[in-house]
């Protein structure tokens, strides 16, 4: 997809989305840590740094379908945005944090943008479609 052709909002859609990877590496680091410094549950440990990299690496690969206007992309984004809400809300009903309302307001804009028409149209092809569909004249 050409940086003509994106809407506007899908660059920051996707930045987001890196974003949210680049935490995940950064978690799956941490709980990798974790092991070598001596963890006593190093086999959940492990999961995590599996679990917080294999998301991101899905992360990663969806924010490039979504830039290049794969419909497929948008739907490993949503439903991780939709555990997010879920874990934010839950947190914030029990302790509330920045933390908290920061990845819960990250995950609405996430969520929300990727149901904005002009990104459903983007990530479809129907936003070409009249652009390169010939007229019945011609």
């Amino acid at each position: 997809m050409s940086l003509r052709r994106a809407p506007r909002l899908l660059a920051p859609i996707c930045l987001l989305v890196l974003l949210e990877a680049a935490l995940l590496v950064g978690l799956g680091v941490a709980f990798g840590a974790e092991i070598f410094g001596g963890s006593q549950v190093a086999g959940a440990m492990a999961f995590l740094v599996v679990f917080a990299l294999g998301v991101a690496a899905v992360l990663v690969a969806s924010a490039r379908g979504l830039w290049r206007g794969r419909r497929w992309a948008r739907s490993p984004v949503l439903t991780w945005q939709l555990f997010l809400i879920v874990l934010a809300a839950g947190w914030l009903s029990v302790e509330p944090t920045a933390w908290a309302a920061a990845l819960l307001v990250i995950a609405l804009a996430i969520g929300v943008g990727l149901m904005l028409p002009s990104v459903v149209a983007a990530t479809t092809g129907r936003g070409d479609e009249a652009a390169s569909s010939p007229s019945p004249g011609n």
